[in-house]
C-alpha cells in the first residue's frame, strides 16, 4: 500500500470510530439508596411543581416495598410502604396530577388523582401525599402486572399493563376501572411509554427477541401489527427495559430506551419510523457521582425546571450504586438533559 492509501484508509478510520463512539455523560445528583438490599430500587417518575419548579419531586419505587419521594437533589422526603410497587407513572393536566403504579403484591394497578393547584400546598411536608388524593383506587388485573405507563386519550386517563413472566399486555380506562382489551407483545415485557399527542404506546419485550416495538392507535387495528423500532439485532444490548420521551414540540422529540446489556441508552426520533439516532453512557462524574449500569426504569422531562435543569431532566436506576469502592443499595442518578442534548448535536 502507498503513502497516499495510507492516510487514506487511516482518516476513514478515524473518522468511523469517531462516528460510532457512544457519548459519555454523567449525573449531578443522585438519590439516597433505597433502605431494602438487592435489585430493589426500579422506575422513577416525576411531578412537576409548575408553580415552583425548583421544587418538583421525584418518585422512585422500591419493588419490594414501596414509593420513595426525593428532591432535585436526591435528598429522601419520605416512603410510602405499599407492597411490591414495581413501576410507576405520572401525568398531569392543567386540572389534575394522575399517578398510576403495578403492584405485584395485590396483582393489581394502584391510582391516584390530586388537584393539580393545591397538590404541593397540602403536602408540604411530603409525609403521606397518597392520603390527599382526591380519588384513589386498587384495581384488580387479569395477570400478573410487571409494568405499567399511563396516557391520556380523549382526555382520560388509561394504563397500559404488562404481564410478569407473559406477552399479554392489558389496556384499562383508569376513572371507570374498566378493562377495554388486551393483547400480546410476543414475551415478557415491561417498559413502555404513551406518547399521548401522537397516540402511540411503546412497550419492550425483553425475553424472546428483545424487541422495541411501537402501537400507533390512530391506525384501525393498531394491535395487529405493530412497527418494530429495534431489537437485539440492531442496536440494543441484552434487555430492553426503561422507556421515556423527551418533547421538543408537541409532535416531535426523542424515545430514549435503557438498552441494558450494554448499558447504554438509546435515542431515537420519536416521529415515524423511530430511526435510530445515537446513544450514550452515564459514566463517573467529576464529582464522585458512579456512573450508571443495567438500568431498569428511566424518567425524562422536557420541562424548564430552572437551574442546570433548564433543558430539563433525565433520572435513572442504577443496579450497580457504588460510593468509591464501597458498593451501596441501589438508587436513581439525576442528570441534566441539556447533557444529552449536547452528545446528540
Amino acid at each position: 500500500m502507498n503513502k497516499v492509501s495510507s492516510l487514506y484508509f487511516t482518516a476513514l478510520f478515524l473518522i468511523v470510530s469517531s462516528c460510532s463512539q457512544d457519548h459519555s455523560i454523567y449525573a449531578v445528583a443522585e438519590t439516597e439508596p433505597v433502605a431494602t438490599t438487592g435489585d430493589a430500587a426500579d422506575d422513577p417518575a416525576l411531578i412537576i411543581n409548575t408553580k415552583n419548579p425548583r421544587k418538583s419531586i421525584i418518585l422512585g419505587t422500591d419493588k419490594k416495598a414501596g414509593i420513595y419521594l426525593y428532591d432535585l437533589e436526591g435528598t429522601k422526603l419520605a416512603f410510602s410502604a405499599m407492597g411490591e410497587i414495581n413501576n410507576i407513572d405520572v401525568r398531569q393536566t392543567n386540572d389534575e396530577i394522575f399517578i398510576a403504579a403495578s403492584n405485584r403484591s395485590l396483582r393489581s394497578i394502584e391510582f391516584w388523582a390530586f388537584d393539580q393547584n393545591t397538590f404541593f400546598a397540602k403536602n408540604a411536608l411530603y409525609s403521606n401525599i397518597f392520603a390527599s388524593a382526591s380519588r384513589s383506587y386498587s384495581i384488580p388485573t387479569n395477570i400478573d402486572v410487571y409494568g405499567i405507563c399511563i396516557g391520556m386519550i380523549a382526555g382520560t386517563p388509561v394504563a397500559f399493563v404488562t404481564e410478569d413472566r407473559g406477552p399479554r399486555v392489558e389496556l384499562w380506562t383508569l376513572e371507570n376501572q374498566m378493562l377495554v382489551g388486551t393483547f400480546s407483545n410476543g414475551g415478557e415485557s415491561e417498559g413502555c411509554v404513551f406518547d399521548d399527542e401522537n397516540q402511540t404506546v411503546f412497550i419492550s419485550e425483553e425475553e424472546v427477541n428483545g424487541v422495541l416495538k411501537a402501537y400507533d392507535l390512530n391506525q384501525e387495528y393498531p394491535f395487529a401489527e405493530p412497527i418494530i423500532v429495534d431489537s437485539r439485532e440492531g442496536n440494543i444490548g441484552g434487555d430492553p427495559e426503561g422507556l421515556a420521551i423527551y418533547k421538543t414540540s408537541d409532535l416531535e422529540g426523542y424515545i430514549l430506551l435503557s438498552s441494558q446489556g450494554d448499558n447504554k441508552y438509546n435515542v431515537y426520533n420519536r416521529q415515524k419510523p423511530y430511526q435510530f439516532i445515537s446513544s450514550f453512557t452515564v459514566d463517573d462524574s467529576p464529582s464522585g457521582i458512579d456512573g450508571t449500569s443495567h438500568t431498569d426504569g428511566i424518567s425524562v422531562s422536557s420541562y424548564n425546571l430552572g437551574g442546570k435543569f433548564y433543558k430539563g431532566i433525565m433520572i435513572a436506576q442504577d443496579d450497580e450504586n457504588l460510593d468509591g469502592e464501597e458498593l451501596k443499595n441501589q438508587n436513581f442518578k439525576i442528570i441534566p438533559f441539556k447533557q444529552v442534548l449536547k452528545a446528540l448535536k
